[in-house]
Formats: C-alpha cells, sequence, structure tokens
C-alpha cells in the first residue's frame, strides 16, 4: 500500500477485469490445455517456480513462469521473490494486484496474496530416458489430484529422476494437484499421458527394472532391503530375486484398487510393503513413499 493505504495507481484493483478472468479460467482443464499454462499459488509454490524459471532462462530454455500477480503485503514478507524475478536472468516484472483481484484470480477460498501464470512443464518419455534415470515414479490410473500431488513431492524427495502419469491418471496441473507439490513440480522432469504398456516395454529396453507396489506382492520390501545392505558389506545373498539398488521405474496403482492386473503384469516383480499392525493397508502416497525411499536408500549405498 502507498503513504495513504491506498494501493499503487498501477496496481490491478478490479477483478472483474478481462486479464483477471483469463487468469481464473486457468483453474479449468480446459483453458489449461488450449493455453498450456497453469496457476501456482502461495509464496512456496510461487517461489519455486521463480527458481525453475531463472535457472532455465540461465541455460537457454524456454519461459517456466509467464506472468506473477502479487499483493505489496505479500512482496514484503517475501522479498526474495522481487530478487528472483528481477535476476537479469529472469526477465521478469510481477505485476501488483489488490486482495480482491488475487481472490478473483485464486482457486482456494484464502489465497495467500501471490500466484504465477505458468507454462506447462512435462518432457516427453524419450528425453527422460535418454538421461538413464536411476529412479522413475509411475502413477497408473490414480486420480485424485491431492494424492498424485502427495507423490510427486514424495519422489521429488527421494531424489527420484522424474514422475511419469498414465493417460487414464488426474491432470497434474489441477491447482489442487499443483498445491499438493508444494513446488516439487518445478523440479523433475514429468511425463504424461503414457500408455502403460509401451512405458514400461521403453523403459526396460533402457535397461531399467520394473517393480510393482502391490499388497499382495510376492517379495517384501523389508527382506529385498536387507539384502541390498547385506550387499553393501561385501556379504553373498544367494537366489536373491531382485536389487533395490538397481535402476528401477515403481509402478503404483489407483487409491483404491490398486494396480489392475495387467498394470501388474507388466513389472518384474511384485513387492509388498509389510503392514505389522491393524491396518488393511497404507495409502497411496506412504506406500508409494516408503517404496521410493528404499530404493533410494539402496542406490546411494551402492554408490558409497
Amino acid at each position: 500500500m502507498s503513504d495513504a493505504g491506498r494501493p499503487p495507481v498501477d496496481a490491478m484493483t478490479n477483478p472483474r477485469a478481462d486479464r483477471v478472468r483469463d487468469v481464473a479460467k486457468l483453474a479449468g482443464r480446459p483453458a489449461r490445455l488450449k493455453r498450456r499454462q497453469f496457476l501456482a499459488e502461495g509464496p512456496q509454490a510461487v517461489r519455486e517456480a521463480l527458481r525453475a524459471h531463472r535457472d532455465c532462462r540461465r541455460a537457454g530454455g524456454s519461459a517456466v513462469v509467464e506472468t506473477v500477480y502479487a499483493s505489496l503485503e505479500c512482496l514484503k514478507r517475501y522479498p526474495e521473490m522481487l530478487d528472483i524475478a528481477q535476476d537479469p536472468a529472469s526477465r521478469l516484472a510481477i505485476r501488483i494486484a489488490s486482495d480482491t483481484v488475487l481472490a478473483a484470480m485464486s482457486d482456494t477460498v484464502h489465497p495467500q496474496g501471490i500466484i504465477a501464470v505458468c507454462n506447462f512443464v512435462d518432457v516427453p518419455l524419450s528425453e527422460v530416458l535418454a538421461a538413464r534415470p536411476k529412479l522413475v515414479a509411475v502413477l497408473c490410473q490414480v486420480r485424485d489430484p491431492g494424492n498424485a500431488g502427495t507423490v510427486l513431492r514424495a519422489a521429488d524427495a527421494a531424489g527420484a529422476d522424474a514422475v511419469v502419469l498414465t493417460s487414464s491418471s488426474v491432470d497434474i496441473y489441477n491447482p489442487k494437484s499443483v498445491r499438493a507439490t508444494a513446488g516439487s513440480i518445478f523440479h523433475l522432469p514429468i511425463v504424461l499421458g503414457a500408455d502403460a504398456a509401451q512405458l514400461v516395454a521403453d523403459s526396460r529396453a533402457a535397461g531399467m527394472g520394473v517393480l510393482a507396489a502391490d499388497g499382495y506382492g510376492h517379495l517384501n520390501l523389508d527382506l529385498l532391503q536387507d539384502e541390498s545392505a547385506a550387499r553393501s558389506f561385501n556379504v553373498e545373498v544367494p537366489g536373491a530375486a531382485c536389487r533395490l539398488e538397481d535402476r528401477t521405474m515403481w509402478l503404483f496403482g489407483n487409491e483404491a484398487q490398486g494396480l489392475a492386473e495387467d498394470e501388474k503384469a507388466l513389472a518384474d516383480h511384485r513387492v509388498a510393503v509389510p503392514v505389522y499392525g491393524g491396518a488393511e493397508s497404507l495409502n497411496l502416497g506412504t506406500a508409494a513413499t516408503t517404496c521410493l525411499y528404499a530404493s533410494a536408500r539402496a542406490q546411494r549405498r551402492g554408490e558409497q
């Protein structure tokens, strides 16, 4: 706000302006697909979007962020937003907007004072495989946007090299999915619309093993971790069916039904996360996190 308590004269203050409506339309899938753009809302997501934009531009890549809209109060609270946007590599200006304008643009009930219009960040599968990834997470028929975002965030935290969503999975650019990633959507390659069978065939041809997370799987994740740890001490493990330290693609299934039988059949092995208490099963986010970290730890142990 200005000293008089009013927004600057060039601030956006009309919540019914055409530009405001155009931004708000990105909460819907038709507008996202047509424009190949999506919304990142809140300080965490926008900060990571700006960093990704700056780094991509430094490397000679295309823009990640098109426009940022923020309140003065938010920029005072998070001055690093301006610092990143004003970096010579970024070449971005942040538009000042009133709280009513930001509320009209936002998909959330309580806007957090800053919104970025971002370009789609997904990449072709061929680009991912050409980089010889060690760890990839695949979401097969995952329909809940919050779950998809949570798994993507877990994959990022585990140091995975990519996340793939099959053609029957949720739109990862759904505002709820983007929020659930907490900025991780800008950290690692994402492949969309993959056919599961072709994906597995291409990945296996590129030298990756394929594991299916299955509560009734014939392999026990804890035992696989024990075997991997033993090998790190040069202890021979006779008859080991699977090596977590190898390059691995994990298949994770639908929240309610898990992986379909034809999806399980694509894998080299079906692996169960053991449940020692009375719970029927683990939810998707917890199971995926456990599996990805098991592989990540084994792979890093093998590098030591």
